[in-house]
This record gives C-alpha cells, structure tokens and sequence, in this order.
C-alpha cells in the first residue's frame, strides 16, 4: 500500500513539473509574423565559446605628435613679397611657401625663397603679403598628420597591468561605430594627481585624414585573454541589473523567440561572459531585443496557430498535441510529439531535467527503503 502511495507521488510531482514548464513556456515564448520581423530588424548571433579578453575602459584625446610640427620661418628680414600657402593647404616638403625681399640695397632688392621643412598641413598662419618679418618671427605652422596620438587617462589601479605592447580597441564617437586596433607605445611622464591616472599613448595611422587633434576617444584597453568563454554580444542583454534576460530563436517555430532568464559574468567592450541559461549554438537576438521587451506574446500569431503552420496539423489552444477522436483525419500526419514542450521550448527543458531527476531520486530512495524493510523482516524470520 505504502509502495503504491510512493509510486503515486512521484508520478504527481513528474507531471507537475511538466505542467508548470509548459505554461511558463506558453508565458515566455514570442510569436510574430514575417512583417513583423522585418519591421523590427531583429537579427541573431550564435552564442560560442571564444577567447574573452578581460578590459577596462578610459577616456582620452587624439593629439598630434610633437615631433611631427614644424615652423616656417625666415633667415633674414625683410617683408613677404610673395605668399603662396594658407591654412588649410596640405604642402609637401620643400614647396616654396612664401618668399622675403631683403632689406638691402638693390634694384630690385635681393630675395629668399622659404621652402616647406615638411611635409603636411598648414594649420595656422601668422603672417600676410607685405608684412615685415624678423628672423625671429613664426610664419607658418606645419603639422603632418599622417600618423597621431591616442592619449588614454589610464586609472592607477589598472595601469600596473599595461605594458608596453598592450593592445587596446578605441572608439572615436565622431567615427561612428567604426573601432581602430592599436598597442600601446609609451607612457605619460606625469601622472594626473587629480583625476587619479596615467597617460598611455597609442600611435594610430591617419593617412585618410579623418582624425583630427582633439576628437574624444573611447578605449577598451585588453588585459588579459581568456580560452574557450561561453559569451554572447552585449547588446543581447535587456531586462533590470537584478534579471537579466535575453532572446533566444526557438528551434523549431518560425519567427518565435523565447524569453530566457540568464546568469552573466565578467564583461568587455563587446561581450559578456554567460555562466548560465544559454548554450552553445543557441542564435541570441541581437538587434531588436529591447523591442521584443515590450511586445506580448499574442504578437503575429497564436502558439497554435504557429504550431499548425509549423506542422501540418492542429493542436490544442495551449499548444499541445490533440488526442485521439480530437484531430480531424485529413490533418494527421502520423507524428508523435508528446505535447508542447517537445516544440522547442527553451525554458521547459530545466524543468524536464530537474523533474527527471527528482523522479529518479525518488525512486533511488525507494529502492533502499524496500531493501532496508525486507532485511528487517529477514532478521526477525531468523530470530
């Protein structure tokens, strides 16, 4: 009698795990059209094991390198004859910029030629035709702009874990989302008392000429890589600090989307780490996850109908499968799926692996119970 009783409840509590997974899935999974998914550009990445580098962020500036500046200047005085570069201009060395009549005697007065020591862009002028001049006096500023630095304000903290060489990933928000790699070549001599940091400087290429002295820059500067970490594109994640969830593509139903809970680890400019509720090869909702946040289930289309569509034949309103007598002849395709959370359900399988194995530790349980009565009565029989 007790066995049966033991029996009963394991079997009730099997079908009552089932039971909760299959509404908590019917709560959680998204449906939509065709249009709809066009609409709100959703797209998807497959969750995947990668190298995860481990980063802290800095702000900073670009700025020219001091080396790469140069001054036009005279040798002589006089006044500018002849002016022929402007801010602006982009000159190559040795052009001829501007030339100075001597203040000697002569018919005309005996000239010099100034030749560009550089070359690069005119970016400031201080003189104009006509004006007298002095050896000592600036002309033109110079600046090549083929290359420039990126300077970081690198925390203290973490600026005993760079190194020369270390490679940083740097944002220019006037570039849009365009992302330039480059490795760290120097440190500043100073460190800012103040703000608490340390300059790093970062050489980066400019021969496009889209940088500009000045621009902010946004650096993802790599600590340290680490092998073979589950993650997913930052972007993914939606809900409060406190839940996290994210969107995961259903297997089996077209344009559903499952609503996953997700446990998140350490991350960087570009992913976060994933140390539960996702697995690999899973396709995550990266573009158009925060819309889905607020989109209802009923969206598109019914989970029955996207499961008759999906199948060729009907199912229950909740989306299980019809029993016998209940499914019309012309719609049975011979198939056996147990009932709705054989459809893909992200979030029923947990729950069928946690209900699988109370069951079977129930049973292990019994197992013993019975051994231990049955010594029992074998000891009193002896006795």
């Amino acid at each position: 009698m007790k066995l049966n009783k033991i029996l009963s409840f394991v079997a009730l509590l099997s079908i009552t795990i089932v039971h909760a997974a299959e509404e908590t899935s019917g709560k959680n999974i998204i449906i939509l059209d065709d249009a709809a998914v066009k609409n709100l550009r959703i797209q998807t990445e497959e969750a995947e094991e990668r190298d995860f580098e481990s980063t802290v962020f800095a702000i900073g500036r670009i700025e020219e390198i001091p080396s790469r500046r140069s001054v036009l200047s005279s040798r002589i005085a006089g006044r500018i004859s002849a002016l022929n570069a402007f801010e602006g201009d982009v000159v190559e060395a040795g052009d001829v910029l501007a030339t100075v009549e001597s203040r000697q005697l002569g018919d005309p007065p005996p000239s010099v030629e100034l030749k560009a020591p550089q070359g690069g862009l005119v970016v400031a002028s201080h003189v104009r035709l006509g004006q007298p001049v002095e050896p000592s006096a600036e002309l033109l500023d110079i600046s090549d702009r083929s290359k420039l630095w990126a300077v970081a304000k690198i925390p203290e903290q973490e600026a005993a874990q760079t190194k020369i060489g270390t490679r940083a990933r740097i944002h220019i928000p006037a570039l849009g989302d365009e992302l330039i790699e480059a490795t760290l070549t120097r440190f500043g001599v100073e460190a800012d008392r103040q703000a608490g940091t340390v300059e790093g400087i970062f050489e980066l290429d400019n021969a496009d000429g889209k940088l500009r002295p000045g621009m902010r820059a946004e650096f993802s500067i790599v600590l340290e890589t680490k092998p073979f970490v589950l993650s997913i594109p930052r972007s993914a994640i939606q809900g409060d600090p406190a839940s996290r969830v994210i969107f995961v593509k259903d297997f089996d139903l077209p344009n559903a989307f499952v609503r996953v809970p997700v446990v998140l680890g350490e991350e960087n400019d570009q992913y976060i780490e994933v140390i539960r509720g996702v697995f690999p090869g899973d396709e995550v909702v990266i573009q158009g996850s925060y819309v889905l946040s607020f989109v209802g289930g009923g969206s598109g289309m019914s989970l029955k109908e996207a499961l008759d569509a999906a199948h060729g034949h009907e199912h229950a309103e909740d989306g299980s499968e019809l029993g016998e007598g209940e499914e019309s002849a012309e719609h049975d395709d011979g198939h056996d799926h147990g009932g709705a959370n054989e459809h893909g359900s992200h979030l029923s399988m947990p729950l069928m692996i946690y209900a699988g194995a109370m069951t079977l530790i129930s049973l292990i349980t019994l197992q013993m119970l019975m051994k231990r009565r049955q010594e029992e009565s074998e000891s009193e029989d002896a006795q």
